[in-house]
């Protein structure tokens, strides 16, 4: 049974920082794209950043570019998020998810889904 679980979401102040985990069981992912995205209230599901398990590639959405930054620990089994500079449009539900498809950036590419975590930005 595949699954993906968020943790290290909270509330956090305008200009800090967060890191996000997803921790990952129930397969061998090296063959998948492991990616983050996000939804606020009333929004469409946002692609955030994306890293290929084997070899490392990422990916970024403008929005976090420069900001954010996807990595993953092969003895884990997790992958992360660093989130810094945060902003109070950054508060949303951020989720884990896990694609063998193209694109990166599709919601419809990802298979796999975790539960999210909440992260909120107080001004």
């Amino acid at each position: 049974q595949v699954q993906l679980v968020e943790s290290g979401g909270g509330l956090v102040q305008t200009g800090g920082s967060l890191r996000l985990s997803c921790a990952c069981s129930g397969r061998t992912f090296s063959s998948y794209t492991m990616g983050w995205f996000r939804q606020a209230p009333g929004k469409e599901r946002e692609f955030l950043a994306a890293i290929r398990w084997s070899g490392g590639s990422t990916h970024y959405a403008d929005s976090v570019k420069g900001r954010f930054t996807i990595s993953r620990d092969n003895a884990k089994n997790t992958v992360y998020l660093q989130m810094n500079s945060l902003k109070p449009e950054d508060t949303a539900v951020y989720y884990c998810a896990a694609s063998r498809t193209l694109p990166v950036l599709a919601r419809a590419s990802y298979e796999y889904w975790g539960q999210g975590t909440q992260v909120t930005v107080s001004s």
